[in-house]
């Protein structure tokens, strides 16, 4: 009697098969996922590292929903304002934002969270802001000082224009003695010299107050064209002196008529 032996071979090759075709069949599954991925347009997820240290997903304008907005509370000097602002901005964009609330430049700017201060490039959500946290804003010593420079700057422009323009009202009414005393020697009328060496006086005392204003720019180009006046006055004058001193002096002609007398009119009554 043949005993029947059994077919381990039979059995391990039928396991196998089982194994593979689980496997071809995970396999198949997984082509197929990749491929339905790739065929519905996914893109490769990008990362990015956050100032914190994180790594996050990268940040994409096709959001599917927008990032909460945070009402941030800020203390600058003895004011206490409340700003919104998204909570992916970073600290540069917050400082944007202060400009329009404080009239300070992002430049002028230090914000400082939580004792230390922030750099431009660092994400709010990075740093642990969240609702109503509380910032606070400093002006930029550097920028003081550059305003305190420039307003002392402009005040010292502004005083030299106006005493520019108060030489340059002098000169007005100098310049129009000048113009009658020329027409004057012109028509043969001779001028007291002495009118004419005051005039010249009156005119070198505004050329001092000039030489004394400090102006720069466009108040130090307005002082040399008074300047300029104040030399062409004093030019036309020692030009008159010289005319003047060959005017003739005519002496008026005294007209006087003798009337005769006659003692002995004859009467109309003896006629």
């Amino acid at each position: 009697m043949m005993k029947r032996t059994p077919n381990h071979n039979h059995n391990h090759n039928r396991n196998r098969n089982v194994v593979n075709g689980k496997a071809a069949q995970s396999s198949s599954t997984t082509s197929f996922s990749s491929s339905s991925s790739a065929a519905a347009g996914d893109e490769p997820l990008d990362w990015e590292m956050r100032p914190g240290g994180m790594l996050v997903q990268k940040r994409t304008d096709k959001s599917e929903s927008p990032a909460p907005i945070l009402r941030l509370r800020v203390a600058f000097g003895a004011v206490r304002f409340e700003i919104p602002i998204s909570s992916q901005a970073t600290f540069g964009e917050l400082k944007r934002a202060l400009t329009a609330e404080t009239g300070l430049e992002a430049a002028e700017q230090k914000v400082i969270y939580r004792g230390r201060e922030r750099e431009n490039g660092e994400y709010l959500e990075g740093c642990g802001v969240k609702n109503r946290s509380k910032v606070v804003l400093v002006e930029d010593p550097a920028s003081i000082e550059r305003r305190y420079t420039e307003t002392k700057r402009n005040a010292k422009i502004q005083t030299a224009h106006r005493a520019i323009s108060a030489v340059s009202m002098e000169l007005d009414k100098l310049a129009d003695q000048v113009s009658v005393m020329e027409e004057s020697i012109s028509n043969g009328m001779k001028v007291p010299e002495i009118q004419i060496t005051t005039l010249i006086e009156m005119l070198m005392m505004q050329a001092i107050k000039l030489d004394t204003i400090a102006a720069e720019g466009a108040a130090s180009t307005q002082k040399i064209l008074q300047g300029k006046r104040v030399q062409k006055c004093v030019e036309m004058l020692d030009v008159l002196k010289v005319r003047n001193a060959g005017v003739e002096v005519v002496k008026p002609v005294i007209v006087t008529t003798k009337w005769e007398t006659f003692d002995h009119w004859p009467s109309l009554i003896d006629l």
